[in-house]
């Protein structure tokens, strides 16, 4: 079958590389003048440091089968995540841990200890959390709220966290030991020459080709059998029903001779301080040597038209416009959305790419079969 697949990212990818192994004919386009999406890695000319052009990706994941899938395409170095934050006039190490808790508080406890100075902090006349806000204080007391989490918060999100749901703050750890591992996978590491290399791997099969600087145009329909669609969900309707909400990210890239900051990640928790985080981009491939230095400040904000859209925001107003999507798309035939901005959710790169190679079985399963393929195979609901 002839395969057009929109977007080279992880999920065209790898969804292109399986059904390419099968063989069928794969084509490829991107808008972008380059493979890999937002995990796109280049040198930087001056100083030879591997910059992440559009923001670190960190790899990790409990999917053994997806580490050997990624290993099979590149090398990947032990790299595990490590996050300061400085935060009203001191540095801290993140994610919130029992070294955070004794230099915050200025205490020398043990685990048990702080499990019990941390419960005493709660407030837990809120039973039922239901908003950011509510959750951070049910679970870590105000102090810390105020200190790690609200004003970084809202220069994320651009809201007041009371607008924010619960989930979104369950995904933080507090740890009462010293364990500074941002991520509790049992796989972690970093690709030792980024990931163009490693997806350009994976492109590389005579059953794929790839066009870049292309935008999908509605003849291309017209000679492919199926359509693999990992832009935005809303971008192949042509925003026919108004714009999914996103947030994107600003970079404002510098310089340094040396070492900037010490550190990969330095968050900022304080609300006065306008960017989110500094990133250093050496300090993500610690097995090599540099003099100089690459630097990001990070910053967030309502993602306009023209933008690359990076967190979709899900609050109630987007879920609503995003049901009248989904309608849409389960009415297109032998369309299937894919990835992060296909299925409109925050997905990490081991994620992706579970759900292509899912997708691609499916696929190669349906077309045996002579069964329709579905518009989604993980539901954006």
């Amino acid at each position: 079958m002839h395969i057009l697949l929109v977007g080279a990212g992880l999920s065209g990818a790898v969804i292109g590389r399986k059904l390419a192994e099968a063989g069928h004919t794969c084509r490829i386009i991107d808008a972008r003048d380059h493979i890999g999406g937002n995990c796109y890695t280049e040198r930087d000319a001056e100083s030879g440091v591997m910059v992440h052009v559009y923001g670190p990706h960190i790899f990790h994941t409990d999917d053994e089968e997806v580490w050997r899938y990624v290993n099979d395409f590149t090398q990947f170095m032990p790299y595990q995540n490590r996050v300061k934050s400085t935060t009203q006039g001191a540095v801290y190490s993140l994610p919130v841990n029992l070294l955070t808790i004794n230099q915050f508080f200025d205490k020398t406890m043990n685990p048990a200890e702080a499990k019990d100075f941390i419960a005493d902090q709660a407030d837990t006349s809120i039973t039922d959390p239901q908003t950011f806000e509510e959750q951070a204080l049910r679970f870590v007391g105000r102090d810390l709220y105020e200190a790690f989490f609200k004003g970084y918060t809202e220069k994320q999100w651009g809201c007041s966290p009371t607008e924010l749901p619960a989930s979104i703050l369950k995904r933080l750890p507090v740890r009462f030991n010293y364990d500074d591992n941002y991520f509790f996978h049992k796989f972690q590491g970093m690709p030792r020459e980024g990931y163009t290399p490693m997806i350009e791997a994976i492109l590389d099969h005579p059953n794929i080709t790839v066009e870049l600087s292309t935008l999908f145009t509605p003849d291309m329909a017209a000679n492919a059998d199926h359509i693999f669609w990992s832009g935005a969900l809303d971008g192949y309707f042509d925003y026919r029903l108004g714009r999914l909400g996103y947030r994107t990210l600003d970079f404002e890239r510098f310089t340094y001779d040396g070492d900037y900051q010490g550190c990969a990640v330095m968050n900022y928790g304080d609300r006065d301080v306008p960017f989110t985080r500094i990133t250093e981009h050496k300090h993500f491939a610690p097995w090599e040597n540099h003099e100089g230095s690459v630097c990001y400040r990070e910053f967030s904000r309502s993602a306009e038209p023209e933008d690359i859209p990076y967190y979709p925001i899900r609050l109630v107003e987007e879920k609503a416009l995003l049901e009248e999507y989904i309608s849409l798309a389960e009415e297109t035939p032998a369309v299937t959305f894919v990835g992060r901005l296909g299925t409109y959710r925050y997905l990490d790169m081991d994620v992706t790419i579970r759900e292509a190679l899912d997708t691609a079985d499916m696929f190669l399963g349906t077309v045996e079969q002579g069964g329709m393929m579905p518009a989604f195979v993980k539901s954006p609901r």
